[in-house]
């Protein structure tokens, strides 16, 4: 092996050792803003009153939270999932957004909102959500199976509105011809009534 080749690898080989050890450094940098995130009072004091079901609770004190971390991916999901609850809608999906494009591959944000999508009867925007979360879990995560099931309760409630509506179409137009053949037109039933009554 030539001295410059010696060169070239162990040139190449140094530059992967760095950018793996700059990957390392990211990685543990987030780990480090989650850590700090988890620690603050605010954030948790946020989740534990969404825990509790009391959205309006959770809001300020989440608000508070993102003056200190407004680059959280989690951050931004705890609002739009609190903003969801208190029906919100373009405040949740504001920070639904927020959160997928600091962290595309969120799995919780896909899934909250997909079901923001569907509690605006949008079930193409939930779909698209679904899809990023079957790439994203390779094996059936909880926020997949979860968007699933909110997607096919959504369908099967679309489909006995869609039914009972025909339905009750289908008797306002059988009322209708009911009355219709009671009027004395001749060519009608209602005509033959009058003429055999007479």
């Amino acid at each position: 092996m030539t001295r410059s080749r010696r060169a070239g690898l162990a040139t190449a080989a140094l530059v992967l050792l760095l950018s793996l050890l700059q990957t390392a450094g990211a990685v543990q940098s987030e780990d480090g803003d989650d850590q700090a995130l988890l620690a603050d009072a605010d954030y948790a004091a946020g989740r534990a009153a969404l825990k509790a079901g009391d959205a309006a609770a959770a809001l300020p004190r989440l608000q508070a939270a993102l003056k200190r971390f407004p680059e959280a991916a989690d951050m931004h999901n705890e609002l739009g999932f609190a903003h969801r609850k208190l029906r919100q809608m373009d405040k949740a999906f504001e920070h639904y957004k927020r959160a997928l494009a600091i962290k595309p591959d969120h799995r919780g944000a896909h899934e909250y909102i997909g079901e923001a999508y569907l509690m605006v009867d949008d079930l193409a925007g939930a779909e698209r959500h679904l899809s990023a979360l079957r790439a994203l879990c390779p094996l059936p995560c909880d926020e997949l199976k979860d968007l699933e099931n909110a997607i096919a309760e959504f369908a099967g409630l679309s489909a006995r509105l869609g039914a009972a509506q025909s339905l009750g179409f289908l008797g306002l137009v059988s009322l209708s011809l009911g009355l219709l053949n009671l009027l004395p037109v001749p060519v009608l039933d209602g005509g033959h009534l009058l003429y055999y009554s007479a």
